[in-house]
């Protein structure tokens, strides 16, 4: 550990945490990510002076559905990226319980071997709550990975199948975990998870019907169109817990994130997750600001609606006119 990570140990300034973590420190991404989890002005202070040091991270999403090896196959993908030179980032994403809000983070346990290797840096984050495969404080975590200098960022979501598509607005590059002997392996993959796949590997390729899988893959994957300059998904067999065939998929995963950068896809989609981010920021923060809804009009509006006398839009539309008022006001 540096001297500046030494000095900062004990300092909770934002300033102080941000010069060790801009420096590579893993004690100060811990506790960065650990802020960003929790959120909050602290975490804002952060993120503002670290962010423009990012955007160098290839970003890469896992997503799949339950039981398709997608941490063993992260964990494979990892290790070839240590061996081809790169500092890795694992972002692996937990359920939450809905009784409890708490996660046992399993997959940091399964990568637990790669946590020796001081170029991996590992972090299980739970969803408390949030849907579409990831956690709210995803994107700011895969932000503070690239800051902290790792080369790529792979981002485990939970198997939450056909609805799993938020990964899109976060990763560059999505690979999409498949398996045979699930039913109609296919159709699980028609509601939008098979649009959003850059690379598609069916897992467990030992299994019968891996042949049949793969052949609907490529079969569906000529009716979905592909940027200019993108390449057609390819689709790869594996077996993530032998390890055999993951070389081809990081070379699958290295091809199309330079086709982005040659197309100029890749700003495209930084354009459009940058979007989806601030839009999704701007909802947290109007909804923090209406608060308790009774609050911002005495309950009138609340009972219209219950009364039906008054639609839901146009009492949406009331209270944000109200917290922008009192917004004005408070700042005057």
């Amino acid at each position: 550990m540096t001297e500046l990570a030494r000095a900062t140990r004990g300092d909770r300034r934002p300033e102080s945490l941000a010069a060790a973590l801009l420096e590579g420190s893993p004690t100060a991404l811990a506790r960065g990510l650990t802020w960003a989890e929790a959120g909050g002005e602290r975490a804002e202070a952060l993120l503002a002076l670290t962010y423009a040091r990012g955007g160098r991270a290839h970003v890469v999403g896992v997503t799949g559905a339950p039981g398709s090896g997608k941490s063993t196959l992260t964990r494979a993908l990892a290790r070839v990226a240590r061996q081809r030179g790169r500092t890795v980032g694992v972002l692996a994403v937990d359920p939450s319980s809905p009784f409890t809000g708490g996660a046992i983070l399993g997959d940091r346990i399964r990568m637990n071997d790669l946590s020796l290797d001081p170029g991996v840096f590992i972090r299980s984050m739970a969803t408390r709550g949030a849907l579409g495969g990831l956690c709210r404080a995803a994107a700011d975590a895969v932000d503070l990975m690239d800051a902290a200098g790792r080369d790529v960022v792979f981002v485990e979501t939970v198997g939450v199948g056909q609805d799993e598509v938020e990964i899109m607005r976060v990763a560059h590059t999505v690979v999409v975990v498949s398996v045979p002997g699930l039913g109609d392996d296919v159709q699980a993959l028609k509601a939008g998870i098979l649009e959003v796949a850059d690379v598609h590997v069916v897992n467990k390729a030992d299994r019968e019907g891996a042949d049949r899988t793969i052949a609907e893959l490529r079969a569906m994957l000529t009716l979905v169109p592909t940027p200019p300059g993108v390449p057609v998904p390819p689709v790869l067999r594996a077996s993530a817990t032998r390890e055999e065939g993951i070389e081809a998929i990081a070379d699958a995963v290295e091809a199309h994130g330079a086709a982005l950068a040659t197309s100029g896809q890749l700003d495209v989609r930084r354009r459009r997750a940058a979007e989806a981010r601030v839009l999704a920021i701007a909802g947290t923060l109007i909804a923090a600001a209406l608060g308790d809804p009774g609050r911002g009009d005495d309950g009138t509006l609340i009972e219209q609606v219950a009364k039906r006398t008054l639609v839901p839009h146009a009492a949406a539309r009331a209270l944000l006119a109200k917290a922008r008022e009192r917004e004005r006001t408070s700042h005057v």
